[in-house]
């Protein structure tokens, strides 16, 4: 029997946790909705969009993966840039779970920070934040904000990169 390559079968793994976690609420009061900050004004988001977001998320992610079989030395900046984020995503969701205002604060704008310092816009990072984050806000909720997160990092890095380029030691 044939085996799926490795950027489906992380797909199809974050399509059966996704569907677990669905199922689970379904069954505990309904599937949540989450509206844009917070307010019932602005559109609300289904965590049921999860089913379509976690596994392109995670199929993207798995693009990352090393070609070659899998040594601790080429597969170590994978593992830390999925690992992180997830949990910085999964000590956010408990902060804003448990209603600790400050601390959620303190975790968002340190992700920020952080972000600036390290590669975040890289797909595992934003599919780890993503999937640390989904059990309390869904998929997509987290998508948007790490999107921005990811489009930070990005751009200051890549505005380093350019001047760097300019003051180095020749």
């Amino acid at each position: 029997m044939p085996t799926l390559p490795p950027r489906l079968q992380l797909a199809a793994l974050a399509l059966m946790a996704e569907c677990l976690h669905l199922g689970w609420e379904a069954l505990h009061g309904g599937i949540a909705t989450h509206h844009l900050l917070q307010s019932a004004d602005l559109p609300g988001l289904s965590n049921a969009w999860g089913l379509l977001v976690l596994p392109a998320l995670a199929a993207w992610a798995a693009g990352r993966l090393p070609r070659r079989p899998a040594t601790l030395r080429s597969a170590w900046p994978f593992a830390l840039g999925l690992g992180l984020p997830l949990l910085l995503g999964a000590a956010l969701s408990l902060a804003f779970a448990f209603e600790q205002q400050a601390l959620t604060e303190a975790l968002f704008f340190g992700a920020l920070l952080l972000a600036l310092l390290l590669p975040a816009h890289r797909a595992e990072s934003l599919f780890g934040f993503v999937l640390g984050m989904s059990w309390t806000f869904g998929a997509l909720l987290p998508t948007l904000i790490g999107g921005v997160i990811a489009s930070a990092s990005w751009l200051v890095r890549g505005a380093a990169r350019f001047i760097w380029q300019f003051v180095r030691p020749a």
